[in-house]
């Protein structure tokens, strides 16, 4: 099969891409290796930045169905020290530019405007080729392949597609991440949730954090961050949880016992991320019909929370070039990419700071700060 434009990866990028595209009358196929679309979780909450996240909602048409998402109260931050001690509380009035939306809901709003079909479920790419003019092969688990003109990699950090841009591959970051959640938290797990209040919860120490929201079902998503060998995610097994959770609390022995209850209380397995991220400033040079997106194309820490934010911004701008230039896809590659670069870059050196302030020796005293000089 053939298609004038084939997006591989049915992430939030991806979804904003062939939405925004749409908007503009311009048909494109989306590939995923997910056998549906709730093939598995999607993640806990995000907050959508007003110049980015937000933006590329408005360009979909998706903006007011988008502001019936939003967790009332989410805004609201907490920041504490390894003893529970609130070195920083802001609640939230509401005037905020960056809401709180659960990404599975968010996801599922942007899959719900799409044209039935146009997503290709149980489709994983096992790699692509060139063809010359600017086509290229895509070739899936199954067998099958298509070929297309225009080929956008939005397939996430291990991207399929990049390769065919960039040799560079994402690197540990020297931070792990563990994922838990607490259900039912006002009724079953009270004390946690007061420890979390209403939205998201900082408690940092010299290399180490347990950071946490409330989601809108009213569970707690928990992730404690640690600063440890890339080896050491090898001793969380999500089949082991009593075992997992005492290897993570090793590390917390001397913190307050309301922090390590949201280790110690979780409901089901504890769940491994090892954080990796590509070079700050990485790119690549323009090479006809294909490009990249997301985290296929800047994939940074998350110590900024640009991540999602970027890459439907990103969706949503090549989106706009294609329609700003039709029958001219070089000139709109080239365009989205001549804004790409230097918008990552920045995102990812702010990531890069914050992860170092975040779990500096004085911690979380460059965090206080931090919140504090924000208007």
């Amino acid at each position: 099969m053939h298609h004038r434009i084939a997006i591989v990866g049915a992430g939030l990028g991806g979804l904003s891409l062939a939405r925004v595209l749409g908007v503009h009358g311009v048909e494109s196929a989306v590939f995923d290796l997910d056998a549906s679309p709730t093939a598995r979780a999607q993640g806990g909450m995000l907050d959508l930045h007003e110049e980015s996240g937000q933006e590329a909602l408005r360009a979909a048409g998706l903006y007011e169905e988008f502001r019936a998402l939003i967790l009332p109260g989410g805004e609201a931050t907490r920041v504490l020290d390894k003893d529970a001690v609130v070195r920083f509380e802001r609640d939230d009035d509401g005037n905020g530019g960056r809401p709180e939306v659960d990404r599975g809901a968010l996801r599922a709003l942007l899959l719900g405007s799409l044209p039935d079909g146009t997503v290709r479920w149980g489709a994983k790419v096992t790699g692509a080729r060139a063809l010359g003019d600017g086509r290229h092969e895509v070739t899936l688990e199954d067998g099958s392949a298509f070929t297309t003109d225009l080929l956008v990699g939005a397939d996430g950090a291990w991207s399929r597609i990049r390769p065919l841009l960039s040799a560079t591959r994402p690197a540990y970051t020297g931070v792990s991440f563990v994922e838990a959640d607490l259900r039912d938290a006002d009724v079953r797990h009270p004390a946690s949730a007061g420890v979390v209040g209403g939205g998201s919860l900082f408690a940092l120490g010299a290399g180490r954090g347990v950071l946490a929201h409330r989601e809108p079902d009213g569970s707690l998503h928990v992730y404690v961050a640690l600063r440890v060998p890339e080896d050491w995610a090898d001793g969380v097994d999500p089949a082991g949880t009593e075992a997992a959770k005492s290897h993570v609390l090793g590390h917390f022995a001397d913190w307050d016992k309301s922090l390590r209850a949201l280790i110690a209380d979780a409901d089901g397995p504890l769940v491994p991320r090892p954080v990796h991220a590509l070079p700050v400033g990485h790119r690549w040079e323009r090479v006809p019909g294909i490009t990249l997106l997301g985290d296929a194309a800047h994939l940074m820490s998350p110590f900024a929370g640009e991540g999602a934010n970027l890459a439907m911004l990103d969706g949503a701008e090549l989106g706009l070039a294609l329609a700003a230039h039709p029958g001219e896809p070089e000139a709109a590659l080239a365009a989205y990419e001549e804004k790409l670069f230097p918008r990552s870059a920045a995102a990812a050196a702010e990531s890069a700071r914050n992860g170092v302030s975040l779990f500096a020796e004085d911690a979380p005293q460059a965090v206080v700060e931090l919140f504090t000089a924000q208007p």
